[in-house]
C-alpha cells in the first residue's frame, strides 16, 4: 500500500497552513491487474468543527484500503476558520483526487465522500452544494471535478435548527450564527434536490449529542426527490461510535463490537454497487 501526504490550498486569507490530505493506495498486482481502477473515498473526522478526530480518520481509511477502495484523509480547518472554509477544502480535495486518478489507479466515476458527525455535515454539504456558483466560483473549479458520486454519513450533524449540534454551527459560522441566509444554506435537509447523490446513512437512535432526527431529515428530503439511499438505525449505542470497535475505543477489548459495527461491510457493498 502507498501512503502519503499532500497539501490542498485555498487563497483564503485568514489561513496560514493548507490542509492536508492522507492517501492510501491499494497496491496493483501484475498477476492479477496492473492497471486495475480502484473506488475512491475521500474521509472527513468529526470534531464538532472545532478539531478533526483522530479515531474517525486512519482507522477508517485503512478498513476502505484493506477492501480495494483507495482512502484519503482530510484535516481540514476547524474554528477558527469558518464556513465556507472547510467545504471549499473538501470540495477541492475531491477535485484533486479525480486530477490524480490515473497516478492513484482510481475510478474518477466512483468518488464517494465519507463523514461523521460534523464530519457528516461537511460530507453531505459537498452532496448538496456541490453545484452552486458561488462556491465553484471561491475554488476555481467546474462543478463536475468536485461532484461526490455518493455520500457515506455517520451520525451526521444535518439540520441547523431545533435539532442541530450546537457546537458544529456555532464553530462553523461564529458571530453569523443567526445569519438567516447561512442557517438556510447549512440546514442541509432543505437543500437536497434530484442531483443530491445517492446516499449511505447510519445513526444510532440513542444519540445523545447528534439527535437521530438528523438522519431522519435528510433521508426524508432524500426520499421526496428520489434519491436511492440506504439507512441504518440502530436502537442503542453512544454518539462517536466509529468503527464500533476496540482499535477506535480504548477501553473495549479484542473483539469486542458494537452491533452498529457492520456499517463499513454494508458501506463498501454500497460503494462497489454504484
Amino acid at each position: 500500500m502507498r501512503c502519503f501526504t499532500t497539501e490542498i490550498k485555498l487563497e483564503f486569507g485568514e489561513l496560514k497552513e493548507p490542509a492536508v490530505l492522507w492517501g492510501y493506495i491499494p497496491n496493483n498486482f501484475s498477476e492479477i491487474d496492473i492497471d486495475r481502477k480502484h473506488p475512491a473515498v475521500l474521509v472527513l473526522p468529526g470534531g464538532g468543527y472545532g478539531y478533526t478526530s483522530e479515531r474517525e480518520g486512519e482507522a477508517v481509511a485503512l478498513r476502505l484500503a484493506a477492501e480495494g477502495i483507495c482512502a484519503f484523509v482530510l484535516k481540514y480547518h476547524t474554528a477558527p476558520a469558518r464556513f465556507p472554509v472547510a467545504l471549499s477544502e473538501a470540495l477541492t480535495a475531491i477535485a484533486y483526487i479525480r486530477e490524480n486518478s490515473e497516478e492513484y489507479h482510481v475510478d474518477s466515476s466512483n468518488v464517494s465522500v465519507c463523514g461523521f458527525s460534523a464530519g457528516g455535515h461537511l460530507a453531505a454539504s459537498t452532496g448538496v452544494h456541490w453545484n452552486k456558483e458561488e462556491i465553484l466560483k471561491g475554488i476555481g473549479k467546474e462543478a463536475s471535478e468536485v461532484r461526490p458520486d455518493s455520500l457515506i454519513l455517520c451520525y451526521p450533524v444535518i439540520t441547523s435548527g431545533e435539532y442541530t449540534h450546537e457546537g458544529s454551527m456555532s464553530n462553523l459560522l461564529a458571530e453569523r450564527r443567526q445569519d438567516p441566509e447561512l442557517i438556510a444554506f447549512n440546514c442541509l435537509e432543505t437543500q437536497v434536490t434530484k442531483d443530491t447523490p445517492r446516499t449511505f446513512l447510519w445513526h444510532t437512535w440513542e444519540d445523545g449529542a447528534v439527535p437521530v432526527e438528523n438522519s431522519l431529515f435528510f433521508a426524508a428530503a432524500l426520499a421526496k426527490n428520489k434519491v436511492l439511499t440506504e439507512m441504518h438505525i440502530y436502537p442503542h449505542g453512544h454518539h462517536g461510535l466509529s468503527l464500533g470497535n476496540h482499535v477506535v475505543n480504548g477501553d473495549w477489548k479484542y473483539e469486542e463490537k458494537h452491533p452498529s459495527a457492520e456499517w463499513i461491510n454494508k458501506a463498501v457493498d454500497f460503494i462497489y454497487d454504484k
